[in-house]
């Protein structure tokens, strides 16, 4: 069984060899639309991540049996000609809920804690010169009693909640599929969680319910304190009107691990931003910590396990 992997290079250096042991495994770092083409030809088993999987591509790959989505979404596959050709489609659920759950704090502390400033001020040197014991010049606030509002209470949403809960906040959330299913926390709507929030996180996937679902009407009803983190996908939060509400002082800040376009382009309104010290910014990593990884590829490799069980 032979096994291509067209974009490896976005999963670092985790290792393959669960992958390996169901297969011939050959991995190529990135793949342009024409090199994909060729590399598909002779593949049982097409991994991908980013990459998109096309009829043409699939068609390409003439003897292709499953294909390995090493993510949870699946928007960069033709899943309906997929299946008009009996190949099924396999994702990953789930593998990188706790990574996304530390990102999402790492920055929301960051932020309320001013950290990027106080870590300056020591290793600079001020803070030695300065003469006092401690600095006050950056106000910092306590996260207890304030109120986080998250927007997709899915399974990464819920566990940001019980944190939240545990750093002593108040939760609620607005439902971007219109049910709300968690009855643990209150359900509201989505002008009521921007006004009444500290901090606004988003957990959601990018659908036609959820493009443009924060806007500058949305930002503009979040208190001057307030800020919001998207760790969830890049279109659901207008940048232009987020960097905006930043530099006006509308909000205090933002945490983003996601971009409307992937890597973040120069002229992206976010690199544009005036007070920098605003933003935390990652260049969408909250999914991949190590451990997230290895399950991603245990996942994988067990997709494919079941194949060949199926066929035996």
């Amino acid at each position: 069984m032979k096994i291509v992997f067209l974009d490896a290079a976005t999963l670092g250096d985790v290792s393959f060899a669960p992958i390996e042991e169901a297969g011939e495994l050959v991995c190529y770092r990135t793949s342009t639309p024409e090199e994909a083409m060729e590399r598909v030809r002779d593949c049982d088993v097409l991994i991908v991540n980013k990459v998109k999987v096309t009829p043409a591509l699939m068609d390409a790959a003439g003897k292709l049996r499953l294909i390995c989505e090493a993510a949870t979404g699946v928007n960069n596959i033709d899943m309906d000609y997929a299946a008009s050709r009996g190949i099924p489609v396999k994702n990953v659920a789930g593998y990188s809920t706790e990574s996304v759950v530390q990102s999402t704090f790492m920055h929301i502390l960051s932020l309320v804690g001013r950290l990027p400033y106080y870590d300056a001020k020591v290793k600079s040197g001020r803070y030695s010169w300065g003469g006092l014991f401690t600095d006050v010049s950056e106000p910092f606030f306590e996260l207890a009693g304030k109120t986080m509002g998250i927007i997709g209470m899915g399974s990464i949403g819920r566990r940001v909640a019980r944190v939240a809960e545990a750093f002593g906040m108040k939760v609620i959330y607005f439902s971007t599929s219109g049910t709300s299913h968690c009855t643990e926390y209150p359900s509201v709507p989505l002008g009521q969680l921007m006004s009444e929030s500290d901090v606004v996180s988003v957990h959601a996937p990018l659908n036609e319910r959820t493009a443009g679902l924060v806007g500058a009407a949305e930002l503009g009803m979040m208190k001057p304190s307030a800020i919001i983190v998207n760790m969830g996908r890049g279109g659901i939060v207008d940048e232009a009107a987020l960097a905006s509400a930043i530099d006006d002082g509308k909000i205090a800040g933002a945490g983003l691990d996601v971009y409307s376009a992937e890597p973040l382009k120069v002229a992206n309104p976010i690199s544009k931003v005036r007070h920098q010290e605003r933003l935390s910014l990652t260049p969408h990593t909250a999914w991949a910590s190590v451990e997230a990884r290895n399950r991603l590829v245990s996942e994988i490799a067990k997709n494919i396990g079941e194949l060949r069980q199926s066929e035996k």
